[in-house]
């Protein structure tokens, strides 16, 4: 597998799957989905291991002359036939980089020897599925292929892999080729030799009715099995550089046992849930695309920078270890006037409108494609990225969407709220080759309720639903603007947005010209930071290309004269990559800041400050749950549906941005930098702003929130719940405050820093007085929300003394890490609960409210559990691995760009 070293902060604030070890966005959710059907399937893992050990496979006899051994991929030799025989004079034969030729339900590829050894770039894509399991158009994954002629009348097709390389002319070459063998994934007896034994025959129909696991879809199904009595190739397609291939396979799956599992699991196939026991067919498309015989000059990866990369260990250079080499993932672009400072490339970057778009958004689609031109206009090329229409059957009847040589934006009819944009890339050179977005329908729903949400106070235009074509349009073209820069290359990052101050984002002229984020790529999505007396424009609420996006697309695709090879450009990357010093709003998520970087928020706007932006924000909120009602109960006739979606919404909205504040608590402000950039990359947050943090929690997160709990909605949309969703929302932000991974930057800064930093016992104690201050007052009341809170609270600290350690499961990917923790965090909650003891007892004294004191009794008798559950008994409720619970919150999909966050009760 090509891998990076590249590790960068996703949306939870614990150490991450690392993204980008892997090539494609794509390939990582595969990787992640992978671990989640482990962690749901475990049992039936189990069982299924159990099973084989106790049944071994009886010894398979040797095969005979010329036999295959059974279940081999080979089959038994035989002589090659007169080229007339096979390919008969019923055939029907096309012309392209191999001649296919169909003689009845048998297909054979005609494969000159001229690109025998030569690359190929092997797309698996789903095209038609069974409904629940995945979309048309989602990847299955790419491999580099090449066909070998070997003896005895035999064609191999071999997977090729570029993780370990060499200089083929240096002695390590030969050891290099030895431990990197390449695998047969099939092997072909020559039917027969064609004219002038120039080409070589094979019936080939067989590599598409095997199951093989490098190209299979029974893995991302959850399928146990094919059957290959179903399963047939449809048609191929040869072109002059790829050869496309559609086919039908059927898969079966049989029932878990009892207890173990399985079934429709959450996270599991593609995100969509696994196929239900029984049988699924499912259309399949592969694209297999000559790899170019004159490779594109990679460029050399940099920290500082947001590019995706592909990496090989590089054993022939002249370097006392072995060497890991990175590049970016980019298009190829080449300008036709290479004297001139902008000039037209000689081959644009095209991507194509699906046909499946409704008509009334492809404008705003197309739009979003050609949105990136001026970025490219940065790094020297005119008209270097274009929109267009994927043709019609009339206008082009061999179009696919599926062929590998288009990069295709898909729309899906699926309710899912969401779009990626992965890509595939060579892996000798990053050289990106194809990309198909995905591209869900139900995004416009998600889309509308944060624009409504963050912004709706702000724009008098969403304030009745449904919300006019325009602003949606709007809306859409963000979306895939978004996704479009995934495609050439980029990653997330959210570090940029941290640099715009709040007077900046507040700043009508400012916002006009360098957006209220400096780029696209961020989760920044609309400026819930502006007030209404600020005065920005409706059409600036929404982010655009901003400067981040301009200077990474010149640092990645400018051409650098003269430059002969990846090491001269380094000079000059290294300079532009320097500009960050100046301009802080050009700079990139610190490597290996693992959630310590309070500046590098999801969904954050103008996160240098999060208390500050947290307050506006919360202005903003109480502003927008007066306007609820009124745009979602306008249609006579309607139910409360859009109602009751929203209000559940906004308490999302809350927690983000409450959580935000609490993550500045053990927070570190940093800044990748490499040798000769002076200053420390890591620099704690002062004291007395993480200080700062928790005391605006126990003012605004930890009392409820009333000002959203209005009776008047409540009584439409549930006869029970706001208990349930203020507990949900509130236990979040204590749980994010508390986290063990928290805990130990806090342990560490007061190591190292001594007085200066925050406290953990300091940290603890604040908490406490916010959660529990009812206990200090003259006459004790705690009302029905601020007792859910602290049942909590006591939940977490159970978590905290009594869960066993933590620790991966078995079979967890390479990247996957558990969050740190310090020694020293049972010792603090143990001390936080004898004080809370006895605050408690004491406060028994001072309350005749009833539903107080029932309450201050159950606390004493939880806290005498928690801290001796053997004498006491277990605690009421708080079971579990709280840190394991960390990480499976990690398993949700990070690479998830427009992740739905709903509180719900």
């Amino acid at each position: 597998m090509i891998v990076t070293s590249r590790v960068v902060t996703e949306s939870f604030r614990a150490p991450q799957p690392d993204r980008h070890r892997f090539q494609t966005e794509e390939e990582f959710l595969m990787r992640s989905n992978t671990l989640r059907v482990f962690i749901f399937g475990l049992l039936l893992l189990a069982f299924a291991g159990i099973t084989m050990a106790q049944d071994p496979t009886p010894e398979t006899p040797a095969p005979g002359p010329g036999q295959q051994r059974p279940g081999g991929l080979g089959q038994a030799s035989q002589d090659p036939q007169p080229y007339e025989k096979v390919i008969t004079k019923d055939a029907k034969s096309k012309k392209g980089i191999f001649t296919v030729h169909q003689v009845k339900d048998k297909y054979y590829y005609e494969i000159p020897k001229s690109e025998m050894g030569k690359d190929f770039l092997w797309v698996s894509q789903i095209q038609r599925t069974t409904n629940g399991v995945g979309y048309g158009g989602q990847a299955l994954g790419s491999r580099v292929v090449r066909w070998e002629l070997g003896e005895n009348n035999r064609v191999f097709l071999k997977l090729i892999n570029y993780s370990v390389v060499a200089d083929p002319k240096l002695p390590v070459a030969q050891a290099v080729a030895d431990a990197n063998n390449n695998t047969i994934l099939m092997s072909f007896p020559v039917a027969a030799w064609g004219p002038n034994n120039e080409t070589a025959v094979i019936d080939v129909g067989r590599l598409f009715t095997t199951d093989i696991t490098e190209i299979s879809a029974h893995q991302r199904l959850g399928a146990t099995t094919m059957d290959a009595a179903r399963s047939f190739v449809e048609r191929i397609s040869p072109f002059p550089t790829n050869i496309e291939v559609e086919t039908t396979h059927t898969y079966t799956r049989t029932a878990a046992p009892a207890g173990a599992g399985g079934g429709n699991q959450p996270g599991g196939g593609f995100g969509q849930g696994q196929m239900n026991p029984g049988s699924a067919t499912v259309t399949l498309h592969y694209s297999m695309v000559k790899l170019p015989e004159n490779p594109m000059m990679p460029r050399l990866f940099d920290e500082r920078v947001g590019y995706f990369s592909t990496s090989n260990m590089d054993y022939g250079r002249d370097e006392q270890k072995a060497t890991q080499r990175t590049f970016i993932a980019r298009w190829r672009l080449e300008k036709k006037d290479p004297n001139a400072e902008l000039s037209e490339p000689v081959k644009p970057i095209v991507y194509y409108i699906d046909s499946a778009t409704p008509v009334k958004w492809r404008k705003y689609m197309l739009k979003a494609i050609e949105d990136w031109q001026p970025a490219f206009e940065a790094a020297g090329f005119k008209n270097a990225i274009i929109g267009k229409m994927a043709p019609t059957k009339a206008e082009d009847p061999d179009f696919s969407p599926e062929d590998a040589r288009y990069a295709v934006v898909r729309w899906l009819p699926s309710t899912t709220e969401n779009a990626s944009g992965p890509h595939i890339s060579d892996p000798r050179t990053g050289e990106i080759l194809d990309s198909d977005i995905q591209f869900y329908h139900n995004v416009m729903n998600l889309a509308k309720s944060w624009y409504f949400l963050q912004v709706g106070h702000l724009d008098p235009r969403v304030q009745k639903f449904p919300i006019p074509d325009e602003v949606m349009g709007r809306l859409l073209e963000y979306v895939l603007a978004h996704e479009v820069g995934h495609t050439l290359g980029f990653q997330h990052n959210m570090k940029a947005s941290s640099e715009y101050s709040q007077e900046k984002v507040r700043d009508k002229n400012w916002v006009h010209t360098m957006g209220h984020t400096p780029t696209l790529m961020d989760y920044s999505r609309f400026n819930y930071v502006a007030q209404p007396e600020d005065g920005i424009d409706v059409a600036d609420l929404v982010p655009g290309i901003g400067p981040y996006d301009k200077w990474a697309t010149m640092w990645g695709y400018k051409p650098i004269p003269g430059a002969k090879s990846p090491d001269e450009e380094k000079p000059t990357l290294d300079a532009w990559a320097r500009e960050q010093d100046d301009k802080p709003y050009l700079r990139f998520s610190t490597d290996n800041s693992n959630g310590s970087d309070p500046g590098e928020e999801t969904e954050a706007v103008g996160d240098a400050d999060a208390i500050k932006s947290t307050g506006l924000g919360l202005l903003n909120l109480k502003r927008t749950v007066k306007l609820l009602a009124p745009a979602t109960t306008n249609e006579k006739g309607a139910n409360y549906d859009d109602l009751s979606e929203i209000y559940g919404r906004l308490f999302g909205q809350w927690t983000l941005e409450m959580n935000h504040v609490g993550n500045i608590v053990g927070g570190f402000n940093s800044q990748e930098r490499h040798i000769g950039q002076p200053g420390a990359r890591f620099t704690p947050v002062s004291a007395a702003h993480q200080k700062d943090a928790v005391r605006f929690l126990n003012e605004n997160a930890f009392p409820a929130p009333t000002w959203a709990i209005d009776k008047d909605i409540l009584r439409k949309i549930e006869p029970i719940g706001v208990l349930g969703r203020v507990r949900n929302a509130q236990n979040s932000v204590l749980n994010n405050l508390l986290s063990s991974s928290r805990f130990a930057r806090l342990a560490e800064q007061s190591a190292i820093d001594g007085d200066s930093a925050y406290q953990p016992g300091d940290f603890l104690a604040d908490v406490r007085s916010g959660v529990w201050g009812e206990l200090s007052a003259p006459k004790v009341a705690i009302d029905a929300y601020r007792r859910n809170l602290q049942r909590s609270y006591l939940d977490i600290a159970n978590n905290k003394l009594n869960s066993p350690p933590a620790t991966l499961p078995a079979g967890a990917p390479p990247g996957f890490t558990l969050p740190p923790t310090s020694g020293d965090e049972k010792a603090y909650y143990r001390s936080e609960l004898r004080t809370l003891n006895a605050a408690a007892g004491a406060a028994l004294a001072r309350t005749t409210d009833k539903a107080t004191r029932v309450h201050l009794e159950y606390v004493r008798d939880q806290i005498a559990k928690i801290l001796d559950p053997e004498k006491n008994g277990a605690p009421a409720g708080g079971a579990g691995n709280r840190q394991g619970l960390e990480f499976l919150e990690m398993m949700a999909d990070p690479t998830s760009c427009f992740p739905d966050y709903i509180i719900r009760p």
